[in-house]
């Protein structure tokens, strides 16, 4: 069974190299829109089905196609991705404002073809960041590396900031862009 994963994120990738050796990327031109009156988990669990139906839509075949978006919430204010570097910076500082936690959700879809039947699986995963106190020079030694730029909540807690993150409490992949036991749980009746 062919195994496609619709992102280019290498930390997705990554991840799902932990469960399946090969698999294929194809990158999703899903317009990634957030579609009015539902809640952010449904939001997040939205975004990674329009990604993997895009996908899904441009194959054939028996395939799995695994689609997934991570949402920053704090607040109830999702956190995109930063569009300058001093956007990034005040996504920062206000992540950090308050107690300095924040929850990060993250969306599962699974597209599985199998014998011309077709099967649709949704997830969800959260887990609740909490950051040390960073200084702005620290903020802006970060930026400088340029991977705050492609990340939502311009924060990677894989790269080096992750000595500004004290702790999470849920599943950590899931933070980083693809809940493992979640993909695992639905693809390993296939494989």
């Amino acid at each position: 069974m062919k195994i496609i994963l619709a992102s280019q994120s290498p930390r997705r990738r990554e991840i799902l190299k932990k469960i399946v050796p090969e698999f294929e990327i194809i990158v999703s031109d899903a317009d990634e829109h957030l579609t009015p009156g539902l809640t952010k988990k449904e939001l997040v669990i939205d975004v990674s089905y329009q990604k993997a139906k895009d996908v899904f839509d441009k194959t054939s075949g028996d395939r799995i196609v695994i689609g997934s978006d991570t949402m920053v919430i704090k607040n109830d204010k999702i956190y995109g991705k930063p569009k300058s570097e001093e956007n990034a910076k005040n996504l920062i500082k206000e992540l950090l404002s308050g107690d300095g936690t924040h929850e990060v959700y993250n969306g599962i879809s699974i597209i599985v073809e199998k014998s011309g039947k077709i099967q649709r699986f949704d997830r969800f995963d959260s887990a609740k960041v909490y950051f040390n106190d960073i200084t702005d020079e620290e903020i802006d030694k970060w930026i400088a590396t340029g991977k705050a730029m492609d990340k939502a909540g311009a924060y990677a807690m894989q790269e080096e900031f992750g000595v500004f993150v004290d702790k999470i409490d849920g599943n950590y992949s899931a933070v980083v862009g693809l809940s493992m036991p979640k993909v695992y749980e639905i693809i390993k009746q296939f494989i």
